[in-house]
C-alpha cells in the first residue's frame, strides 16, 4: 500500500465533498439488523434522518449524553429531573411541539417498538463528546463509523462533518468496546421522558372556558409551568391536595381547608396550586375576586419566587418600607402610599403577617376594603393563637389571630397552611378551625349552639380516650354541622347523610337540622347506631367523622414512606461516642452530652440564674424575661456578652425567633440586677475558647462533615453572626453564607463578606457552591437544603418541634444521603443540658416521635426537671391515639386516575397571563404583563 493510501477496510468521508447521510447512513442502514449508537445529546431530532431505516431495525440501541452530577445520580426522580430539565433548556416549547408534531410520533413510535435509549451520567463519563456507531448489515457483515456529527438533521446535513468508517475486525472491536462502556454505564431514559414525548405528540392549546372537567384545570395551567420544562413535578401528595380543595369546592362550594403537613413535604406549592385552581374555576364562573397570601416576613420573597420560578404564576408582594407592591426583582409596579395595600396590580398579592400584628394602618385598609376577597391563604397559621393573660377568661385571641378571623369573614375560599397545628394542647386546633369557620365557613364548626365550638366537650372524642355509644348522644354532633354527603369518604356515613337530608329536606347549602332523634324514621336511627357501632382500624365513629377531619388535611412524613412514595432517610443524633472517630479528641470536648466548661464559665452562668432571680423578685421575671440571659449564656459565649451589655446600658433586646417582634429591656435596675449583670460580664470575658466553637470545628475536620456539607443553627442571630465569622476566619478559602433575617444575609470568601439576598444563598447551596450554611431560625422556615448531608444545633431550642424544623430543612425529597447527622450543642451543667437529656431519651430511637412532641416546653415542667419526661410521654400517647387524619387522608396521597404528565389540552398562555395579571379592581396591569411574560 504506497504513502497517504487507506486498507480496503476504511473509508473517510467529509461533508465537503459527500452529502453524509446519502453516501453513508441511509445506505448502510436500509435493511440492517442492528444499530449501535454512541450519539451525543437526546434530542427530539434523532431520527430526522433515516428515521423510516431505523424504525425498520429489529434492535436499535441508542447512547446518549445526561449532563447528570455524581450526588444527583443517587436520586433518581433528580437524575431524571436534570435530563428533562437539559432537554428542555433551549427549548421555545410551544413552536417546537407544533411544527415538529411528527418527529415526536416518529420518536414515541421508535420508543413503543422496544427500541432503547440510555443516558450515560458524566460522572461515569464525564462529556460525551465522541460520536460513533455499529450498523450489522444484513450480509452478516458490520461496519463501525466514527465521526463528529450528533444524531440530528443539522449534524448529517447541513453542518461541516467528517466521517471515518472502517469494517475492519480490529476498528468494529475497537468501537463496540467503547459503545459497551457506556452502555453498561448509561441508565434508561426514564419514563418521565417517555411520557413527556407522547403528550407533545397530542399537544394543543384551549382557552379557560373549553375545560369542563375541574380536575383538569391544574394540570392544563402548570403542566409546562418551569418547574415542569425543569423535569420537576408536583408530588403524588401535592396533587392529592387539589384533589381535596376541588372536593371541598363541590361539597360545599366554599373551600375551608388547614394543611397541616409535617415539615418537608412542600406545603408551599400544595397551597399554592390549590390556590391557583381556585382562581381558574372562579374565573371559569365570572367571579373572580382577589387573592391574598399572608406568611412571615422571612418567606414572603420565597413564595414570591417559587409562584414565579416554579410555577410560573407573577405575584405582586408588598414592601412594607416602600409602602407599595413589588415584582419578584423588588421593582415596584404600583403607587406610594398605604391605601395601595387594598389594591394590588395583580390578581394575587403576598403580605407579611408581621405587619398585621400591629396596629398598622395598612391592616385597616385591608378590613375596610369593598367587596369580598376570594381566597385568602395563610402559611405559618400557628402564629395566629388564642392565650391567657393574668386574669383573663375566657382566652384572649392574639393580633394576628383577631385580624384573620374577621378577613376570613370577608372572604369566599380560605387555605391555611402549618407544620405545627398544636402547640402545647390539643385545643390550639381550635384557633385554625375558628378562622376557618368565620363567614361563608360557618359549616366548619357549625352554628353558635354547637358542641363542636367547644374543646372540653368533644377533644376527648376526637383522640378516643371518650367514645358515645348511643344514637340519642351523638345526635347532637351530627345535626350540626351536617356536613353534605360528598364530604365523607365512608359509606356508613355518606348513606346516614343521605337519608336525613332526604327525609327534612334540607337542600345544597344547608349544614344544620333541629328536629329530636326520636322523630326520624327509624332506619336513620338504626343506621346512626351502627355506624357509631363500627370502629375502623380501631378508630371509632367521632375519631373519623368530626370537623378536624374534614377540615384538616395531614399527611405523615413515615406514611408516605412506608407507601413508597419518598425515600427513607435516617437521623444519626449526636454527641455519640459510639459514632466518632477520635475518641479521645470527643472526650476532650465533651462530658456526656454536655460540652466541658471552665470555671469562669461556670461562674458568669451562676450570674445569669441570679439575674433572673432578681427580676423574678421585682415580679418582672416571666415570659421572654424569665429565662433571658439563661438561655443567650447558653447559646454562645458572645451572644451572652452582647445581651449583658446591651441590658446594662437600658436598650432593649430582641426577641430573633418571635415574629411577633417582642423585646426586651430594663429600665431602673437594681443593684442586684446590675451586680449579677457585671459579674457575668466580667467573668464571661475570661473565657478564651468558646467550647461549642472547638466542638464545631472537631466535627467539619476530624469527622469530615464539611465534605458532607453542613447546616449550622442558632435561634439567635447575635449566635449565628459570631459563628459563620469564626468559620469564616477558620476556613477562608470555602464559601459560608449566613442565612438571616431581612437584610442580615452575608456571603463569606476568602477574609471578606458582602451582603447577600437570602434566594442567592439557597441556589448556591443548591448548586453545590455554598457547603456551609449558618441559618437562625427566624430564617429556617421554608429552607431547603436537601444537598447539605449534616446539620448543627448550636443552641437548643426549648421548642422541640423547632428541632424537626430544622432537620427537615435537609431531611427533604433530593437529600442524597439515606442517613444523615444532626449534632446538638448543650454546655455541661445547665437546664440546656438537663432538658436535653429528657429530649434526647426519645429522639435516638426513633427522630419521628418528634412529629408527636408539643411545640412547646411548659414553665412548669422546666421547674420540675425531672417531671419532663413524664410529660412529654403522656403528651406523645395521647397523639398517637388521634387516627382520624390517618384514615381520611391517606388515600389522597395518590392523586385521582388524572395523570397530570399526560395532559395535553394546555390552557392558552394568553389567557392565563390576564388572569393572572389583573389587578384587585378588576384592571389588567399593562407593564406587568409585558415585565412578566419572559418569566412564564
Amino acid at each position: 500500500m504506497g504513502a497517504g493510501s487507506l486498507p480496503p477496510s476504511i473509508t473517510r468521508l467529509s461533508s465537503r465533498t459527500h452529502a453524509l447521510d446519502e453516501s453513508f447512513l441511509n445506505k448502510y442502514l436500509k435493511g440492517a439488523t442492528r444499530y449501535r449508537r454512541i450519539a451525543g445529546y437526546f434530542t427530539s431530532s434523532m431520527f430526522e434522518v433515516a428515521g423510516e431505516e431505523i424504525m425498520n431495525i429489529p434492535r436499535v440501541e441508542i447512547v446518549c449524553n445526561a449532563d447528570i452530577q455524581p450526588d444527583d445520580l443517587r436520586v433518581a426522580k433528580v437524575a431524571q429531573a436534570k435530563l428533562m430539565g437539559k432537554w428542555n433548556e433551549h427549548t421555545d416549547l410551544e413552536a417546537d411541539a407544533l411544527l415538529n408534531r411528527k418527529r415526536y410520533q416518529q420518536l414515541s413510535e421508535f420508543l413503543t417498538r422496544g427500541h432503547t435509549i440510555k443516558v450515560a451520567p458524566s460522572s461515569n463519563c464525564g462529556f460525551v463528546h465522541g460520536k460513533a456507531g455499529i450498523i450489522d448489515l444484513a450480509n452478516g457483515r458490520k461496519i463501525g463509523f466514527i465521526g463528529s456529527m450528533n444524531e440530528t438533521s443539522s449534524g448529517w446535513r447541513h453542518h461541516y462533518e467528517i466521517l471515518w468508517a472502517d469494517e475492519s475486525p480490529e476498528g468494529i472491536a475497537w468501537i463496540e468496546a467503547e459503545f459497551d462502556y457506556l452502555w453498561n454505564s448509561a441508565a434508561l431514559l426514564p419514563e418521565a421522558v417517555s411520557t413527556e414525548i407522547r403528550r407533545r405528540t397530542k399537544r394543543h392549546e384551549v382557552s379557560l372556558p373549553e375545560i369542563k372537567d375541574p380536575e383538569h384545570v391544574a394540570p392544563a395551567a402548570l403542566i409546562e409551568s418551569p418547574m415542569y420544562r425543569e423535569g420537576f413535578t408536583l408530588q403524588p401528595w401535592q396533587q392529592g391536595f387539589v384533589t381535596e380543595v376541588l372536593k371541598h369546592y363541590r361539597a360545599y362550594g366554599v373551600v375551608r381547608l388547614l394543611l397541616a403537613d409535617e415539615v418537608g413535604l412542600g406545603k408551599t406549592l400544595s397551597m399554592a396550586t390549590g390556590a391557583l385552581t381556585l382562581s381558574l374555576l372562579e374565573e371559569q364562573g365570572g367571579k373572580a375576586q382577589p387573592t391574598v397570601v399572608f406568611t412571615p416576613a422571612t418567606l414572603c420573597e420565597q413564595w414570591q419566587t417559587e409562584l414565579i420560578d416554579k410555577l410560573g404564576i407573577p405575584t405582586a408582594r408588598w414592601d412594607t418600607q416602600q409602602k407599595g407592591w413589588v415584582n419578584p426583582h423588588g421593582v415596584l409596579i404600583s403607587a406610594i402610599g398605604t391605601h395601595h395595600i387594598a389594591n394590588c396590580p395583580l390578581r394575587i398579592g403576598i403580605i407579611s403577617t408581621g405587619l398585621m400584628v400591629r396596629d398598622s394602618e395598612e391592616k385597616q385598609y385591608l378590613l375596610g376594603r369593598r367587596g369580598d376577597y376570594g381566597l385568602v391563604v395563610v402559611d405559618e397559621v400557628h402564629k395566629a393563637r388564642s392565650m391567657l393573660t393574668p386574669g383573663s377568661r375566657p382566652e384572649v385571641d392574639n393580633k394576628l389571630l383577631a385580624f384573620l378571623k374577621r378577613l376570613a369573614g370577608q372572604a369566599k375560599h380560605v387555605i391555611l397552611g402549618t407544620a405545627t397545628p398544636i402547640q402545647t394542647r390539643r385545643e390550639d386546633l381550635w384557633d385554625a378551625l375558628r378562622i376557618l369557620n368565620q363567614g361563608k365557613g360557618s359549616f366548619v364548626l357549625g352554628e353558635g349552639l354547637s358542641r363542636w365550638h367547644y374543646p372540653s366537650e368533644v377533644v376527648d372524642l376526637l383522640s378516643g380516650v371518650q367514645r358515645i355509644n348511643r344514637a340519642e348522644q351523638a345526635w347532637t354532633l351530627v345535626k350540626t354541622p351536617l356536613p353534605p354527603v360528598g364530604a365523607t369518604n365512608e359509606p356508613k356515613a355518606r348513606q346516614l347523610y343521605h337519608l336525613i337530608r332526604t327525609e327534612l329536606g334540607i337542600g345544597k347549602g344547608a349544614y344544620y337540622c333541629d328536629p329530636p332523634l326520636a322523630t326520624l324514621d327509624e332506619d336513620i336511627r338504626d343506621v346512626l347506631q351502627d355506624a357509631l357501632d363500627q370502629d375502623v382500624n380501631g378508630a371509632s365513629f367521632f375519631q373519623r367523622e368530626n370537623p378536624f377531619v374534614r377540615h384538616i388535611v395531614l399527611r405523615k412524613r413515615s406514611t408516605l414512606e412506608d407507601a413508597g412514595l419518598l425515600p427513607r432517610i435516617a437521623v444519626d443524633v449526636h454527641p455519640d461516642l459510639a459514632r466518632v472517630s477520635d475518641d479521645h479528641a470527643f472526650r476532650g470536648l465533651f462530658d456526656g452530652i454536655g460540652l466541658r466548661v471552665d470555671d469562669d464559665y461556670r461562674a458568669a452562668y451562676e450570674a445569669a440564674q441570679l439575674f433572673g432571680k432578681a427580676l423574678a423578685a421585682k415580679g418582672r421575671g416571666s415570659g421572654f424575661m424569665k429565662n433571658l440571659m439563661e438561655q443567650r449564656i447558653c447559646s454562645s459565649v458572645h451572644a451572652g456578652l452582647s445581651t449583658a451589655r446591651k441590658l446594662l446600658e437600658g436598650e432593649a433586646v430582641e426577641d430573633d425567633d418571635d415574629d411577633q417582634g417582642i423585646i426586651a429591656q430594663v429600665d431602673n435596675a437594681s443593684s442586684l440586677e446590675v451586680e449579677a449583670l457585671e459579674t457575668l460580664i466580667s467573668r464571661l470575658s475570661e473565657v478564651r475558647e468558646d467550647p461549642k466553637l472547638n466542638a464545631i470545628q472537631f466535627y467539619l475536620d476530624k469527622e469530615r462533615w464539611l465534605s458532607l456539607g453542613c447546616i449550622v443553627f442558632s435561634q439567635y442571630y447575635d449566635t449565628a453572626a459570631w459563628v459563620a465569622q469564626s468559620l469564616a476566619s477558620r476556613y477562608p478559602n470555602e464559601a459560608i453564607g449566613l442565612y438571616a433575617g431581612s437584610g442580615k444575609s452575608r456571603l463569606f470568601f476568602e477574609g471578606t463578606s458582602v451582603a447577600a439576598e437570602r434566594e442567592n444563598l439557597k441556589l448556591m447551596v443548591a448548586e453545590r457552591k455554598i457547603k456551609l450554611m449558618i441559618a437562625t431560625d427566624a430564617a429556617c422556615e421554608g429552607l431547603n437544603l436537601q444537598t447539605l448531608g449534616t446539620l448543627i444545633n448550636v443552641d437548643l431550642p426549648w421548642n422541640p418541634t423547632k428541632l424537626e424544623q430544622r432537620i427537615g430543612r435537609i431531611k427533604r425529597f433530593g437529600q442524597t444521603r439515606d442517613r444523615v447527622d444532626m449534632l446538638n450543642l448543650v454546655n455541661h451543667g445547665t437546664v440546656d443540658e438537663r432538658v436535653y437529656e429528657r429530649l434526647s431519651e426519645r429522639m435516638r430511637d426513633r427522630f419521628d416521635l418528634f412529629g408527636a412532641l408539643p411545640d412547646t416546653i411548659k414553665d412548669e415542667w422546666i421547674e420540675n426537671i425531672e417531671d419532663l419526661g413524664e410529660e412529654m410521654d403522656k403528651y406523645i400517647e395521647a397523639q398517637k391515639k388521634e387516627t382520624g387524619f390517618d384514615i381520611r387522608y391517606n388515600n389522597t396521597l395518590v392523586p385521582t386516575d388524572t395523570d397530570w404528565g399526560e395532559c395535553a389540552a394546555v390552557l392558552s398562555r394568553r389567557d392565563f397571563q390576564v388572569l393572572m395579571n389583573q389587578s384587585w379592581s378588576g384592571k389588567v396591569k399593562a407593564n406587568t404583563h409585558v415585565e412578566q411574560n419572559s418569566l412564564l
